[in-house]
């Protein structure tokens, strides 16, 4: 049986963790948690274990860094709730989430914002990553790296979707952000805001028809178990950031940030490598698991852009006008390159 997240924070007020020494330069012995609600198997739970192995190598053995996936400690936002409050040290989740705190992250989330993933690295790993960094300093929380979920793509138990008219009426989770709310609501879905962690049974019991993820997570989720259709829609990128509290990291020595920093900037070369080869893999294993595959032409997507935009207009305008410049500039320049 699952532990409540209260069950699961009280354990961690009652951890037995060395204080650690403002002064000192040795690494001191220490357990790291590092939550996610990513599926065991998936390429966002093997980067967290990979950043497990990284640190453990990098401590000789003093940080053991225990991964909780699949929400075992809550879903995301109360993750958030958790590392502010120091609770939790570490997680990682879908950056468009960090709108409730800092609107301007919503911005990430825009419908058909990125055209590949090169455009992404640069926005995330250049000036604007450090811009959205900055204003989750205030909120107690720490971003040591941007790893990548990928781009999401619409399944259903109902019907192909060959069109955006084919959306309309159907029952669709959502993440829980606004402008996923009112993107699927103008393509004419019911939009279902959820946590991860209830989707599966949520498709399984028809409380939803369908929901929108990347293929790898549709796959280590195994919601082709309880999904027919797939559509490639490619409709938002998903960047995630890699959190750790605030009040936590105030605690640790110079040379305990520094090693985490390094073993997170080491994991997000792998874990977004991985999760790139780990799409058209998976979108080959969802099709010979039974489920029909939709490719849509340039027409039907730029139908859907049309569907969007007033959406992404909307969440673009009420941004910091110079982060959505500098985030365009970026995006223009890869492209102009290519």
């Amino acid at each position: 049986m699952r532990k409540t997240l209260m069950a699961v924070i009280t354990g961690l007020m009652l951890a037995t963790v060395a204080p650690l020494s403002a002064t000192s330069a040795e690494i001191n012995e220490q357990t790291i948690r590092f939550a996610s609600a990513g599926a065991e198997g998936s390429p966002l739970v093997i980067g967290q274990r990979k950043f497990a192995e990284i640190v453990k190598e990098k401590s000789g053995g003093k940080i053991d860094v225990k991964v909780f996936p699949a929400g075992m400690l809550g879903g995301d936002l109360q993750s958030v709730t958790a590392l502010q409050g120091g609770l939790l040290q570490m997680s990682v989740m879908n950056a468009g989430l960090m709108a409730s705190l800092a609107p301007d992250f919503a911005v990430l989330d825009l419908p058909f914002l990125f055209e590949s993933t090169k455009e992404a690295d640069a926005v995330m790993d250049g000036e604007v990553g450090k811009t959205f960094a900055k204003q989750l300093d205030d909120k107690n929380l720490v971003v040591l790296a941007y790893w990548e979920l990928g781009f999401r793509n619409l399944t259903n138990s109902r019907r192909p979707v060959e069109k955006v008219d084919d959306i309309e009426g159907l029952k669709i989770r959502v993440v829980q952000s606004p402008i996923y709310l009112e993107m699927f609501q103008a393509l004419g879905a019911n939009a279902v805001p959820m946590p991860f962690p209830e989707v599966y049974t949520a498709l399984e019991t028809g409380t939803v028809d369908g929901q929108e993820n990347p293929a790898p997570s549709i796959l280590t989720a195994k919601l082709n178990e309880v999904q027919k259709y797939i559509t490639l829609t490619r409709h938002t990128y998903n960047p995630m950031v890699l959190l750790f509290s605030k009040p936590l990291w105030e605690k640790l020595d110079q040379e305990e940030k520094d090693l985490l920093q390094a073993a997170a900037t080491e994991a997000a070369t792998f874990q977004r490598q991985l999760s790139r080869d780990a799409d058209q893999k998976a979108v080959d294993a969802l099709a010979a698991s039974g489920m029909t595959v939709t490719k849509l032409p340039p027409e039907e997507i730029a139908r859907f852009r049309e569907k969007t935009k007033p959406v992404a207009d909307k969440f673009a305008a009420s941004a910091n006008p110079e982060l959505v410049k500098a985030l365009n500039e970026t995006i223009e320049k890869v492209r102009a390159a290519n």
